[in-house]
């Protein structure tokens, strides 16, 4: 079994999604990508690096028939375990949900399965090393005039340990750094930083009772890095859309900025893209 950097942080990853009610994947992404997949009854979706699910269910809920895959064979056993675990409602009275069917598959060879309406990359992309490749297996699974819908870290705003907020102590404002852009990188993220910083203390004292750090890679690339793919693929994009947060800042002298700056800077971009 191939072993993956998310497969150690999948029990992690559970909790955020599952447990959690103020994420961005519930307030942001979710209300964000139904609206613009619109998934319905005799709606086929493949939801490629699909996790432990939570994007996939919400499409089978709305009556779509929905393939999903995944590297990571701990992620996909969540989401089976979801999945036979409880039955989930349809958002819409009457519909006859469909089982969703899983893999364990990387984006860049997907299973053989094809003709789909939607393909979705969510929050996924920047974690897979051939990009390229991706999008060309995403092609073949479409059916023609199909769409990708892609969701990413805004690749200006979010880049992992290049950018970051600075309050500016004689405006009084917060501002978005952006110390790096153009230059591709692979970038290793500590998932657990308390974990790593027991672990450096139990390394000192000789114990072995904390947990184990665990790092996942993330892939930085320019905006025109992700159009230039689609196009190699064959994919036309039709629509570019930026989201921002949905978080509020508690009562305090820099409140009323941080929040003005949230509206301003987005956090998200999706890119949807047509088989042509």
């Amino acid at each position: 079994m191939t072993k993956t950097s998310w497969g150690g942080v999948a029990e992690w990853y559970e909790d955020l999604l599952e447990q959690s009610g103020n994420t961005f994947q519930e307030k942001v992404i979710l209300p964000n990508i139904l609206r613009i997949i619109d998934p319905k009854e005799g709606m086929s979706i493949f939801d490629i690096a699909c996790g432990q699910g939570y994007f996939t269910r919400a499409f089978q809920k709305a009556g779509a028939n929905v393939y999903g895959c995944d590297i990571s064979k701990e992620l996909i056993d969540l989401a089976r375990k979801h999945t036979s675990s409880k039955s989930e409602p349809s958002t819409k009275p009457g519909l006859s949900l469909k089982p969703i069917a899983y893999y364990v598959a990387p984006a860049e060879k997907l299973p053989p399965a094809k003709n789909f309406d939607v393909a979705t990359i969510i929050l996924a992309i920047q974690n897979i090393s051939d990009m390229k490749q991706a999008f060309s297996e995403a092609f073949r699974a479409l059916k023609p005039g199909g769409r990708l819908v892609l969701v990413i870290n805004h690749p200006v705003f979010r880049i992992p340990q290049k950018t970051s907020w600075v309050w500016d102590e004689k405006t009084a404002q917060q501002y978005r750094r952006i110390d790096a852009y153009m230059s591709d990188a692979k970038i290793e993220i500590d998932m657990k930083p308390g974990a790593s910083a027991d672990a450096d203390k139990a390394k000192n004292t000789g114990t072995d009772s904390v947990k184990t750090a665990t790092k996942t890679v993330s892939f930085h690339h320019p905006l025109q890095s992700y159009f230039k793919a689609l196009n190699s693929a064959g994919f036309a994009v039709i629509r570019l859309e930026e989201w921002i947060s949905h978080k509020q800042s508690q009562k305090g002298p820099r409140a009323i900025e941080e929040d003005r700056i949230r509206k301003e800077i987005p956090l998200f971009m999706c890119i949807e893209a047509k088989k042509i």
